[in-house]
Parts: structure tokens; sequence; C-alpha cells
């Protein structure tokens, strides 16, 4: 049965260790131009904003260059390593989501995704692509499944948010939305009205948008551990087979975390914000039913190694990292996945707009 654990081939790992982004690129265009430093006069005395504007500017320049050159792969170049503790010194300022570079970096970056995903069929395996927080879009030849995907205006600046223009033709690449749970950098309810103005389902637990005039359309599946059921895409003519967790963030708000396979053969679980040390009592058990691919975690999950013996899963992409509109002592860095996910399990540590192709066989 194609939903339960099997053995993973020796051929499939090796080719994981060879896999790399959409075209051996980071999902940065070829194209892409600079993101333009202000001019640097002799000093910056007593300019510190100004001061930071052009750091900030100079490192994403340099950042994007080594990206580029070194996309995403489970056995990271130090080089790639550098660049990601690079991006968490320019995210790590407090007044990031305000630099107009940052706003750039986020806009190009995303741009980059959907000029993939308008040009990219995934006849073969599976393709990955991280956006800001938690955003996460699988394809494969027969569907394409967004995660908690968002505009980013929890950033706290109009800025940095994405264009509605360009989440709406991210919304055309895409057949359904899954989100977690209530909180604004998880849920979008104007990129979840896209989706079901275009018949796409929604998929939340029974908490988000309650009482608001969307709440009747968005689709709320069980959440029971362990139990597959079943979604119609009206666009793809098919079923898809999801398991949706019963998941908490904290002690109380509900966080569906749903594992959803394929009709291709892949199972991605996304996680959401869980953190509630009891629903240990299922995550211990995940992998004894189903085989998990792809583990998508916040990346700030309690006990790390716990959750990735419960999921078993193939490898682990972490996400979360970065949120700007987080203090910057809660601003999850990059830097932290690789002592945090040092787990017996194959991890791939992305950044916003960088793409993988999960490709096994």
């Amino acid at each position: 049965m194609r939903h339960k654990k099997a053995m993973f081939p020796l051929l499939a790992v090796i080719c994981l260790f060879g896999a790399t982004s959409c075209k051996n690129r980071t999902g940065i265009s070829d194209n892409v131009t600079e993101i333009i430093a202000p001019d640097a006069p002799a000093n910056f005395f007593d300019k510190p904003g100004e001061y930071l504007d052009w750091q900030s500017a100079s490192m994403l320049n340099i950042v994007r260059q080594i990206l580029l050159e070194y996309p995403p792969r489970v056995i990271e170049p130090q080089e790639r390593q550098v660049a990601m503790v690079m991006l968490d010194a320019v995210f790590h300022d407090e007044g990031a989501p305000h630099r107009r570079s940052v706003q750039i970096f986020h806009h190009q970056q995303t741009s980059s995704v959907l000029k993939e995903l308008e040009n990219t069929e995934a006849s073969k395996g599976m393709m990955i692509w991280k956006l800001y927080d938690m955003g996460v879009i699988i394809r494969t030849k027969s569907v394409t499944v967004a995660f908690d995907i968002t505009r980013g205006y929890s950033s706290n600046s109009e800025a940095f948010a994405l264009p509605d223009e360009m989440m709406d033709k991210l919304t055309d690449q895409c057949d359904l939305l899954f989100i977690s749970h209530s909180h604004r950098d998880h849920a979008d309810e104007v990129v979840a009205q896209m989706f079901l103005d275009k018949s796409k389902p929604v998929v939340a637990p029974p908490d988000v948008w309650e009482g608001k005039e969307i709440y009747d359309r968005i689709t709320h599946l069980e959440r029971k551990a362990h139990e597959v059921q079943q979604i119609w895409l009206e666009n793809k003519d098919l079923e898809l087979d999801v398991v949706v967790y019963p998941g908490h963030q904290g002690t109380n708000l509900l966080n569906n975390v749903v594992l959803v396979f394929t009709p291709d053969g892949y199972n991605v679980c996304h996680t959401g914000d869980q953190s509630n040390e009891d629903d240990f009592s299922w995550i211990d058990e995940v992998a004894e039913h189903h085989t998990v691919d792809v583990l998508v975690p916040n990346c700030w999950t309690p006990d790390p190694l716990r959750t990735a013996t419960g999921y078993a899963p193939l490898f682990i992409i972490p996400a979360h990292e970065n949120e700007l509109g987080h203090s910057i002592d809660h601003r999850e860095s990059y830097a932290l996945n690789y002592s945090r996910w040092d787990v017996p399990y194959f991890k791939i540590i992305m950044t916003w707009g960088e793409s993988f192709h999960f490709n096994p066989i």
C-alpha cells in the first residue's frame, strides 16, 4: 500500500545527494537585476540608518550570487552556509522589513518562484518551492499544493508585502491551499479568497475566520490522527488523499498538521506551528502508519529529534525562519537550523525563492 512505510532504496539516497534546484538554479532568474545599494560616502558618521541601508543591499547582492552558484542540496558547501548566516545578519536588523533592499529581495525571490511555476511541469519527481515564513508550494506531474502562503503583511511593512497581482498569479499555478492555523503569518484571507474564487479548495482548522463571510466556503476536514480522507479537486477532476493530524500551537490554538499523498506517490507533511508536547502521543506513531517523504516543520518546534523520529521522513526542510514581524530574539535563524536539526535524517536548508527537485528514481 502506498501510504505504508517501505524500505527506501539505496539508489534513491544516492540520487538525493545529487539533487539540485530547478534547472540547477536557486529560483533566482539568470538575468535578475542587482539590488541597488545607495552610494557610499567617505564615511557614515552620524548616519546609522543610511549605513544599515547600504550594508543590507551590499550583503544581499553577495548572498544572491552565492545562492545562484550553490543551490539547495543535502550536502552543503561552506560557501552556502556562509550565505545563509549572512541572511540572518540582514534579517536580524530590527528595521529589516522596512529596508528597501529587503523588500526588493522578497519581491524578486517570489517573482522567481512564479516564473519557475509558470515554466515547470515536474514531469518526474516533485518540485518544492519555499516562500516567506512557512509558505511552501509542491508540484508533481498531477497536482500543485500550497501550504500557508501569504502576502507577508505579518512583517508589519506594507512595502515588504507582496502585491495582490503577484499573489493572484501564484494562485493560478496552484490547485488548493492548506492553512495550518489562524495567525496572520500563516493565514491570509485575501489569498484564500483568490483560491475560492477560482473554485480551488482552502482547507483550514474550524476556528480560522469563524464568523466571517468566507467561513462557510472553507473546507474543514476532520482532525483525526492517521485517518486518510479525500478532498475533491474540481479543476483537476481528481481526489486527493490527506491526513489532517489534530495539532496545536501551544496549549489550545488549533493547528492542522497535514500529510498529503499525491497521486504520483509522493508524500509531504507540513506541520504549521505545531508545538504542543501532548501531541507527541500521535507524532510518535506517524511512521508506523504512513510514509513521509518530505517533512516541513516549524524550525523551532519542541524536541526536533523526537519530532523527526516520529515522522521518519526521507528528508527535512525546516521553515518559519526570520519571520520579520517578530522581535529579533524570535526571528529564528537559518544558522540555528544546523544545530537544532542535527538529527539522523537528511535536511535541506532553504530561503525564500529557492527550489529543490526531489527525484528519487
